[in-house]
């Protein structure tokens, strides 16, 4: 089947693959723009696997404010090159994780940032909770895995649903930005300020 260059073209505008990575998915798929669109994103979040460990010294401090003046997030969005940073795809994305911190309530950016002794706390509280049930110790220690996921979920930004998109967590959105931009994309930290809190 010939691959026409407004196929490409339009492919190319819908993922922001280049020309012949656009060309050679649109042959795979034999024009089908969907199996297209799938394949260029499969093979960008492999791509986005490997540009994880690079420096990222560029980005820009995304901001919001909420509720008439109630809640305000800074967030820090890094990337590797000022070129990227002045994209509207890098400056949405730091706007859209803005918008989920100042909606949702966290504390952490990524599981590595809870404290040893927390999680020691919330194993304890779980295998606790489990005292009397006569089950395996794995069993239980399973169950205590499976719920300290769901603490990950409530208290680490990466871990957490997106609240335009519940079924992509805010981690598969910056794997997702890594693929189309090119470039490792990495959240350092956040502030999320709520009036009223932390008044003396």
């Amino acid at each position: 089947m010939e691959i026409t260059a407004a196929q490409v073209k339009k492919l190319r505008d819908l993922t922001g693959a280049g020309m012949m990575e656009c060309k050679a998915a649109l042959t795979e798929a034999k024009g089908d723009m969907e199996e297209a669109t799938t394949i260029l994103r499969k093979r960008g979040l492999a791509q986005a696997g490997k540009k994880a460990g690079r420096s990222t010294n560029e980005g820009l401090i995304g901001s919001y404010i909420h509720m008439g003046g109630k809640i305000g997030v800074l967030v820090e969005i890094n990337c590797e090159s000022d070129f990227v940073a002045r994209t509207d795809d890098f400056q949405g994305l730091a706007r859209e994780i803005a918008m989920h911190i100042a909606a949702a309530s966290q504390t952490y950016v990524r599981r590595e940032d809870v404290p040893a002794d927390i999680l020691e706390r919330e194993r304890a509280i779980y295998r606790a909770q489990m005292e009397g049930q006569n089950k395996p110790a794995q069993v239980i220690e399973k169950i205590v895995d499976g719920k300290l996921n769901s603490f990950y979920e409530q208290v680490c930004l990466l871990d957490q649903p997106s609240i335009r998109d519940p079924k992509v967590t805010i981690g598969q959105l910056v794997q997702s930005a890594i693929a189309k931009l090119g470039e490792n994309v990495a959240v350092p930290r956040f502030v999320r300020f709520k009036l009223g809190d932390g008044a003396q």
